[in-house]
């Protein structure tokens, strides 16, 4: 698939999943706060839930790449931890771990 479309289609997966996370009632106004950003554990476990992650981090790191034509990065496995991290949520999530593993094998 020419970079063009690859860089489309994983827009719209952001988009998908941004949609996915406000249905589940998981999208926030307000971003956490900034030292929250600072984490060195992946998915800024000890600071940030792992929608906040979704939404605040991931989502919005790669629109700015992606928007930006920048490198994208080698690999993405971010399903295992959302499945992890999102079981008992109360919700739907399959629709979230659904996008987020169209994502993960764009790669």
């Amino acid at each position: 698939m020419p970079d063009t479309q690859h860089r489309f289609d994983l827009l719209s997966l952001m988009n998908e999943l941004e949609q996915a996370l406000r249905d589940l009632g998981a999208w926030e106004c307000t971003p956490p706060p900034a030292e929250a950003f600072e984490s060195s554990v992946p998915f800024s476990a000890d600071t940030m839930d792992f929608t906040q992650w979704l939404q605040w981090v991931f989502v919005a790191r790669f629109r700015a790449i992606l928007e930006g034509g920048h490198a994208l990065p080698q690999q993405c496995d971010v399903t295992p931890m959302a499945e992890e991290a999102l079981r008992g949520m109360e919700g739907n999530i399959q629709d979230v771990l659904a996008i987020l593993a169209r994502i993960d094998a764009r790669f």
